[in-house]
């Protein structure tokens, strides 16, 4: 039943979001779209709770107004509303009620002004909270001036309400659905916005195929997390998908540099029903000013951009994440300082997956330096997976995962993996299914070998191969041609010839019937 009404709410969403398609790029109306169908989350939560507080009076929400004793019920729901929910609305600042009057009489009422007001009065709310963090700034990208809404105001207020009302229509059904119906269903749009966004997805959005591996790799034999941090975490999915795979998450944290994505996260976050005080999401450069330098976590995982620019400063010698090394990875080539980031990050009985490009594996210079360290040094390098080429969106490249641990259960050897042949074709794209995914799970629980598929590699003869991890070193992936019997194509050749002559000679007969000359 969760299956049906999540598919039914993944397509009417993307109904309305069409309703924009038109007018803008993907990038813009994914931002307003998205927008809205969190302003319609939070005015469904704040007119549930306060019903629920009102309850034994009698009241809803709506019938407070004009009360007797409006201004101390208003002040009482606001105060339990930003405890519980962290933000508050007014019963004339619900989404329905904006709806309701942009349709009004069958007109087209002006309410963008109104409506601009209500998205500043959500995040004004906070202020002083320890919400205030959390949703400070997060409708900053509905810019509702903008002249990609239309050429005039009435053109912009027309298509606004248009989408409102359609909104309006849609039970989201908040009180008898599972938590997760919704907030699947606003991921998937964001999936979708993702895979028409060619290579700008990659900014924001990791395939949910790929997050499934990560999020499995990180939670082998757990059922509960204390922490789960994710350096680069775009639009949250990752994070998300990690608590599909385990019971209970205590505590979610992410770092995104990039303003619009980090909102985002947050309204991701607050729309799978994760609470404001379990997550802790920071717009910041992890690599340059990473926030959350002081913690310690258990499960990590992360898709950074691959090989991005960083400065590699030679301040950074001093910097603890880096310091021990010895060297810093190319300025031209963040992947490393990334491990490295997330290698300090990690707590002693904690995992990390990170999904980084081949080069990784084997490039020399200070990334060899690294590479070596972490494994002959530190020992913490627990297995390598490589992944198809072509599964993400707006790079074709292979890639490869990256699994470390610093408290190893097989200290004595590394697991290799390569999961690069076994895929589906799904239009353009190459899609890892169900089967797949299993596949590279069940072999990294159990460490199996298969032929052509895995292998257990030893530290020492990882060392004379000096630490390059290129995984056809390791697994024989190699296919032998078939033998060719050169006398029975000869014999071919000879049959083929003879159906050539009698051929010519038939060819030959209809011409001289026909009176006309042969073509030979």
């Amino acid at each position: 039943m969760a299956a049906e009404q999540k598919q039914k709410l993944e397509q009417q969403l993307w109904n309305i979001a069409n309703t924009l398609r038109g007018k803008m790029d993907a990038d813009d109306f994914r931002d307003y779209i998205l927008g809205f169908i969190f302003y319609k989350y939070l005015s469904t939560k704040m007119d549930l709770y306060a019903n629920q507080i009102l309850q034994p009076d009698g009241l809803t929400f709506q019938e407070i107004e004009g009360h007797a004793d409006e201004a101390l019920l208003m002040q009482e729901i606001k105060q339990l509303a930003i405890d519980k929910l962290g933000f508050f609305l007014e019963p004339t600042e619900l989404f329905s009620e904006l709806a309701r009057r942009g349709n009004a009489g069958g007109k087209n009422n002006f309410i963008l002004g109104d409506l601009a007001k209500v998205l500043t009065h959500i995040e004004q709310s906070t202020m002083g909270s320890e919400s205030e963090e959390d949703f400070g700034n997060l409708f900053s990208d509905l810019d509702l001036t903008s002249h990609k809404l239309g050429k005039s105001e009435s053109d912009k207020n027309e298509l606004i309400v248009k989408v409102l009302t359609h909104l309006d229509e849609i039970d989201f059904d908040l009180e008898n659905t599972d938590s997760d119906v919704l907030g699947d269903a606003y991921e998937y749009l964001i999936g979708q916005f993702a895979s028409g966004a060619g290579k700008k997805a990659g900014e924001f959005y990791t395939p949910q195929q790929v997050s499934s591996v990560l999020a499995q790799l990180v939670t082998v034999g757990k059922d509960k997390l204390k922490s789960v941090y994710d350096p680069t975490c775009g639009s949250g999915s990752l994070l998300l998908r990690v608590a599909k795979e385990v019971k209970d998450i205590s505590a979610f944290y992410g770092q995104e540099m990039n303003p619009t994505t980090y909102n985002l996260c947050r309204m991701n976050m607050i729309m799978h029903d994760v609470h404001y005080k379990r997550f802790d999401i920071k717009n910041e450069d992890t690599l340059e000013r990473p926030q959350h330098i002081e913690q310690r976590f258990e499960a990590i995982v992360a898709n950074p951009p691959f090989s991005a620019n960083w400065s590699a400063s030679p301040l950074f010698m001093t910097d603890e994440r880096f310091s021990a090394y010895g060297k810093l990875a190319p300025s031209s080539k963040a992947d490393f300082a990334f491990v490295q980031h997330m290698v300090h990050q990690l707590d002693d009985n904690g995992t990390m997956a990170i999904v980084l490009p081949h080069g990784v594996l084997f490039r020399g210079g200070a990334e060899g330096h690294i590479r070596k360290y972490l494994i002959e040094d530190k020992n913490y390098l627990d297995a390598v997976i490589g992944l198809p080429a072509n599964i993400f969106y707006g790079t074709s490249i292979p890639t490869c995962i990256l699994v470390l641990k610093k408290t190893r259960q097989n200290p004595e050897d590394v697991l290799f993996i390569d999961a690069s042949q076994h895929f589906d074709k799904v239009k353009t794209q190459n899609v890892l299914q169900e089967e797949h995914i299993d596949k590279i799970i069940t072999t990294y629980s159990n460490r199996l070998e298969e032929d052509k598929y895995s292998r257990i590699a030893t530290l020492d003869f990882m060392a004379s191969q000096d630490y390059n991890l290129n995984i056809p070193r390791y697994v024989d992936t190699f296919e032998a041609e078939k033998s060719i019997d050169i006398n029975a194509i000869a014999n071919e050749i000879k049959a083929l010839d003879t159906q050539i002559e009698a051929t010519d000679k038939t060819i030959e007969a209809f011409c001289a019937e026909l009176n006309i000359s042969t073509p030979f």
